[in-house]
């Protein structure tokens, strides 16, 4: 290879390589994930709320399934948690967690909701690549509605008595 033709070559890396860096700026950081930073639980006529607080950042997208038991996200493991039936609620993206790996809720992972009708415990069930996992052991299989607020973030679950 001629000196020439290995100049030519190194100027065309050297530009493509500029014009990558032109594209994506050196300041551009990852979206920030909403972290949970509680829970709140309260009886409502005719339902049962649970709201988990969020911090700023996208809204997560949000779903629930009705389960015969709840699995802990990454392990596997069954969660023991008080109730006849269950509900499994997933944000995403969310998280528990700060991005140095520090806990964001200062919570119980679990807690019986003894002020509610049909809602009779929850539980943190899994905070793991982005997603965050709730389970709701309930008295009675029921209606239920997840959807989320902004302003400030929140995720809202209500279950009907």
């Amino acid at each position: 290879m001629t000196i020439t033709l290995r100049r030519a070559l190194a100027a065309t890396v050297l530009m493509l390589t500029g014009a990558v860096a032109a594209v994506v700026p050196a300041s551009a950081a990852a979206p920030q994930i909403p972290a949970m930073t509680g829970i709140r639980t309260g009886q409502n006529p005719g339902f049962d709320r649970v709201v988990l607080d969020l911090t700023a950042g996208p809204a997560p997208a949000v779903r629930y399934d009705l389960v015969d038991e709840l699995i802990a996200d990454g392990s596997g493991e069954i969660v023991w948690l008080t109730g006849e039936f269950f509900v499994a609620v997933t944000a995403s993206p969310a998280a528990a967690h700060d991005d140095a790996g520090n806990p964001t809720y200062p919570g119980p992972q679990k807690f019986r909701t003894r002020n509610l009708r049909n809602v009779m415990a929850v539980a943190v069930t899994g905070d793991f690549e982005g997603t965050l996992s709730i389970g709701l052991g309930v008295r009675s299989r029921t209606s239920v509605s997840v959807f989320t607020l902004t302003s400030p973030n929140r995720v809202v679950i209500d279950v009907r008595h």
